[in-house]
């Protein structure tokens, strides 16, 4: 299993070289933010070190068009925990993509998934029925194709598992 956040952060920065792009642990929330007069590259910041959420931001950004990938996490706003009905259903439906490709990621490293409704004390929405959405999301990038960048870092992901899988078994 590949279960290594500093191998992950090397297989990002050294996949994505082309793009002036560094994946960073973060300490808190996870943003993105982009190269500017203060900083020399772009920089995938992900929430308290965690792998998942390290896996899930990667999905956003290779989502993200070159236009998103100028702003600040990506132009969007976020609507945190506590969100309404209506709010929780709009997060669900931006979330399916990234989440659909996140899990991807994590097939391809070895690693568990699980969706996130990410709304803890908020409108409980029905975890199944977006967990399907995620998977029939997922089924067709299969069938259509990932995004150019997720093909890219799921066959980085599989490579290295395959190679670290290798040399545990020697």
């Amino acid at each position: 299993m590949f279960d290594d956040v500093e191998q992950l952060i090397l297989l990002f920065n050294r996949t994505f070289t082309d793009f002036n792009t560094v994946l960073v642990a973060g300490e808190d929330e996870p943003i993105y933010l982009p190269a500017s007069q203060h900083l020399a590259q772009h920089q995938v910041i992900f929430a308290h070190g965690f792998f998942a959420s390290a896996l899930h931001e990667i999905a956003h950004w290779c989502i993200a068009g070159e236009g998103r990938r100028q702003l600040e996490d990506y132009g969007y706003w976020y609507n945190g925990d506590g969100r309404d009905q209506s709010q929780q259903s709009e997060f669900e439906k931006v979330e399916v993509k990234p989440q659909a490709i996140e899990y991807a990621f994590a097939l391809a490293a070895n690693r568990p998934f699980q969706v996130s409704v990410d709304n803890l004390s908020g409108f409980q929405s029905d975890r199944h029925s977006f967990a399907q959405a995620v998977e029939l999301q997922y089924q067709h990038y299969l069938k259509i194709g990932f995004p150019p960048r997720a093909e890219q870092f799921i066959a980085a992901l599989s490579q290295h598992t395959l190679v670290h899988d290798y040399e545990e078994v020697l």
